[in-house]
């Protein structure tokens, strides 16, 4: 069975869940438009309608961009991937297995990397999967020796410089080879990892189950410097790799604290609590933060589950505007845009400059009636050639336009995902939960 402190986590994320609760998938591309009461177990949240009138709306998206690898959860370690080039029109090149999934004792939610045409994945057994990323084949794989003999629920994969970094939930940070899955170094803190690390210029970011941040070195995992939040003792399963740029790290506890402190040496630069109302420490108003914090042109974009999201200046820690209302997606800034799901599981996208909404779009309303999505869980969105691409937990994947909302497509996978997806060599993949890898090019 899983740990008492998992369980935990597990029953809240559920709770949450369930009180907060077209002719092709590309389908045919928008471009951008002329002008022209819920109840949460946080608060009462008003439904979400546009702010901005048609006289001053103006999308402004840069051109896709091809990508060749998504090294890290989050992409990158500002977590800012902008827009992504695909091909106009996505069918299934291949599928494969990696491992085991989500069952009533294992729990599937590392997300997926890539980098030089190999895909990278963690099952719910804590087995290491190296996947060819254009013929599905795999390469070699690796099972991860606990010592404890219990079932854990993982951080997660990053990767630099032909190394694999990988997070446990039992207290280790190991450094593969990324060409063979030689374990080259292991270090165990003793306290299990909620997330999957963050790699920035020689240095390892991860966060503990108690929210401590441990910076550690590339090269054989010594620690550098540690920062600790308030610890809580329940939360939502999972948690937010911290975000780096420009020699500042930016990281989201489970306590509701965002913190910004210097790469270098750990100094905190300023703090901020993502709570509506009450202070970091008050479990019972889940201010955790699950969604990553994204680092874009000198502004930090984070959410937390209570409620709030806010863009602030990274130099000052001055809050630019704040949004009430919170999800535990990530999101997802492009051009002047911010796209994220709400916790009422409504598609929001934002200026990025003044907040304002620009269009909603309740994504349970793809289905007919309550009970076709009750439970539901979506995860995303990604921005991929002028399209959104959400997903959820019955495997329907919707393609949404970035302009107006408008859904212009989508697929049935044999699976629900309970990870977003990635995007790069021009083909985006799928992790569902029973584990099946699926590219589409």
């Amino acid at each position: 069975m899983l740990p008492k402190f998992i369980l935990n986590y597990f029953l809240l994320f559920l709770i949450t869940t369930i009180l907060s609760s077209c002719d092709t998938f590309i389908g045919v591309s928008e471009g951008p438009p002329l002008p022209g009461k819920r109840i949460s177990i946080l608060a009462k949240e008003k439904k979400l309608s546009a702010e901005i009138g048609s006289d001053l709306r103006e999308i402004l998206l840069p051109p896709p961009t091809p990508n060749n690898s998504w090294p890290q959860s989050g992409g990158y370690a500002n977590h800012a991937m902008h827009h992504i080039k695909v091909d106009s029109s996505l069918e299934e090149l291949w599928s494969t297995d990696i491992g085991s999934g989500t069952d009533d004792s294992e729990l599937l939610f590392a997300p997926p990397i890539l980098a030089g045409k190999t895909i990278y994945t963690m099952d719910a057994e804590n087995q290491i999967i190296a996947t060819n990323a254009d013929t599905g084949d795999e390469l070699w794989s690796k099972e991860l020796e606990n010592d404890e003999d219990e079932h854990h629920i993982s951080g997660g994969l990053a990767y630099s410089e032909g190394n694999l970094y990988i997070t446990t939930g039992w207290g280790e940070v190991i450094c593969l080879d990324s060409n063979s899955g030689k374990e080259k170094w292991k270090k165990n803190f003793g306290l299990p990892m909620r997330t999957p690390p963050t790699i920035w210029r020689g240095r390892i970011f991860v966060i503990t189950v108690t929210n401590k941040l441990l910076v550690l070195n590339s090269s054989d995992g010594e620690e550098l410097w540690s920062h600790q939040s308030i610890d809580e003792t329940t939360t939502i399963l999972g948690g937010a790799s911290p975000a780096v740029d420009n020699g500042v790290v930016v990281v989201a506890y489970s306590s509701g604290e965002l913190a910004a402190l210097k790469v270098e040496n750990g100094q905190q630069l300023w703090s901020d609590v993502l709570s509506s109302s009450g202070g970091a420490g008050s479990s019972t108003k889940l201010s955790a933060i699950k969604a990553r914090p994204v680092i874009d042109r000198g502004l930090v974009f984070a959410m937390s589950n209570q409620n709030l999201l806010v863009s602030i200046d990274i130099r000052t820690g001055r809050r630019v505007w704040t949004k009430p209302f919170g999800g535990i997606g990530n999101p997802w800034v492009a051009g002047n845009l911010v796209y994220v799901i709400s916790s009422s599981y409504e598609l929001v996208a934002l200026s990025r400059k003044t907040g304002d909404i620009y269009w909603v779009k309740t994504l349970n309303d793809f289905y007919k009636t309550k009970k076709q999505h009750k439970n539901l869980i979506w995860t995303g969105p990604i921005l991929v050639s002028d399209r959104l691409l959400v997903a959820n937990t019955k495997g329907h994947i919707l393609s949404i336009s970035p302009y107006s909302g408008q859904i212009l497509g989508n697929i049935k996978l044999s699976d629900g995902l309970t990870v977003p997806p990635i995007a790069a060599l021009n083909t985006v993949y799928f992790l569902t939960e029973d584990a099946d890898l699926i590219a589409y090019r």
